[in-house]
Parts: structure tokens; C-alpha cells; sequence
């Protein structure tokens, strides 16, 4: 949460000095103050922000006595969200409930209540909060840039070329960076959250098998928020290739893996 908060305030202080000595000041408290309230709310309520991003209802408890929270997609998939195993959700597709089985709807949640053990949540549902603040700035600068009448001057009264030229850098290249980061470390978990999976439930059939229906069933989805995407049990927007903007492992290779224990 300290280097969320830092990287933040370093972006402000950036545009800050792009945009000139008489902006400094007022541009500083203002992202001090939105980073801190932006970690705040991210960190205590990432759980209601990923559910309201994806519209998700609470489930029947007549209907659904095992479930908290069901989203409203023919898909078939699921996510968790939180801070901690105390402060977590487990959300599942309408299309999981009625197209898995017993044993295959085992090895889903039994993946996500891996990712809750782990404490994958709450890395995850923070750096996607700091890919959207990083993003929200960066755009907000550049935007600035249209109708800032190109007059960010130094005390010498010349245009303040070198920061107003580090600012576009970082305001285009950190939201990439920071992105790459998250899907990095989405994929990885993606594997531990499997093997964590087998041991709870002393099996890697139920899993492989609702793998093998998402990868013959599902459609990419539109409605899902890019942000959140890494939650996911299997990648909402369906891009089974493996290279640095994958949110996911290909679900090949994730079954390869699983078939192997």
C-alpha cells in the first residue's frame, strides 16, 4: 500500500513540475489527498467495487444455500475478492450453477477459496485499483496538456521542456508498466491457485474438467471491466495466447500441469 501510495504521489509531483511552478503546489496536495482516499477506499472496500463492476446480485439463499454471490452470465466463471480470508467474496456466473457439475463446481470455488488462503485477493484487487488510478491520472494529464495554453514556464520564463517531456513519458508508459506487472503476477497465481486447489479437495479431475468446458463453452465476454479481469477463474475475454499481456495461463497449459498430478 506505501509504494501504491508513493508511486501516486510521484506521478503528481511529476505533472506537477510539467505543469509549471504555479500548478506545483495545488496539483501536490490534490494527489496526496486522492491517493490516500483512493488506497483507503481500494484496500476496505475491493470486494463491493469488483462486485459492482460486474453487476453482481446476492444469490437466493432458498435457490443457492452454498453461495453469497451469483453474476448474471451464461459463461462459465468466477473470482474472488477482499482484503483478507476474513473480509472475502466468492462470486460465480449464473453459467457455472448451471453447467457444472457437482465435482467440476468443487474445483472452481476450491481454486478461488485457494486464491482467498493465499492472499492472492488482496494483491490483486489492489493492483488493479492502482492500474485504474495510474490510468485515470495519466489521462487527466495528457488531456490537460490540450487546454494548458502551452504556458508551464520555469523561473527563467522558458517552457519546461525536460519534465513537461518526463511527464508524457511516465503518464504513457506507467499504466502500461504497472499492467504488465499485475498480468505477470496474475499468471503465476493462476498455477499456485490450481495446485492449492488439488490439495484442498484431493483431486485435480473436478478442475480440469470445468477448464476443458470453458475452453469448448464459453464466449468472450464485453461487460467485464479490464481491471478486474485477472480475478477471474478463467479469462473473461476468452484470449487463450501466452504472451505479457495475458491475464491468464492458455488453458492448455494449465490442464497439462493438472493432468500431471
Amino acid at each position: 500500500m506505501l509504494i501504491v501510495f508513493v508511486v501516486l504521489v510521484a506521478l503528481g509531483g511529476v505533472i506537477g513540475f510539467a505543469m509549471g511552478p504555479d500548478y506545483f503546489t495545488i496539483i501536490m496536495i490534490a494527489a496526496t489527498v486522492i491517493s490516500i482516499l483512493y488506497v483507503w477506499l481500494g484496500y476496505y472496500y475491493s470486494d463491493k467495487i469488483a462486485l459492482a463492476s460486474v453487476n453482481a446480485k446476492p444469490a437466493d439463499e432458498t435457490h443457492f444455500k452454498n453461495f453469497h454471490n451469483v453474476m448474471k452470465d451464461q459463461n462459465i466463471n468466477a473470482f474472488a475478492s477482499g482484503r483478507d480470508p476474513k473480509n472475502a467474496i466468492i462470486c460465480v456466473t449464473t453459467g457455472a450453477l448451471e453447467k457444472l457439475d457437482k465435482q467440476e463446481l468443487e474445483g472452481v470455488i476450491a481454486h478461488e477459496l485457494s486464491h482467498i488462503a493465499n492472499y492472492d485477493i488482496r494483491f490483486m484487487t489492489l493492483t488493479a485499483v492502482l492500474v485504474g488510478m495510474i490510468s485515470i491520472v495519466s489521462q487527466i494529464f495528457l488531456r490537460s496538456l490540450w487546454f494548458s495554453g502551452n504556458d508551464s514556464r520555469d523561473r527563467n520564463g522558458n517552457l519546461n521542456i525536460i519534465f513537461l517531456i518526463i511527464g508524457i513519458l511516465l503518464a504513457i508508459l506507467a499504466p502500461i508498466a504497472v499492467e504488465l506487472v499485475q498480468l505477470a503476477i496474475s499468471r503465476k497465481r493462476e498455477y499456485t491457485a490450481d495446485a492449492s486447489a488439488v490439495k484442498f479437495i484431493r483431486s485435480p479431475t473436478g478442475i480440469i474438467k470445468a477448464l476443458k468446458k470453458i475452453k469448448y463453452d464459453n464466449s468472450p465476454e464485453s461487460k467485464v471491466n479490464k481491471a478486474v479481469a485477472p480475478l477471474f477463474f478463467g479469462d473473461p475475454f476468452k484470449r487463450n495466447l501466452d504472451n505479457l499481456f495475458s491475464t491468464h495461463p492458455p488453458l492448455e497449459k494449465r490442464i497439462a500441469v493438472l493432468e500431471k498430478m
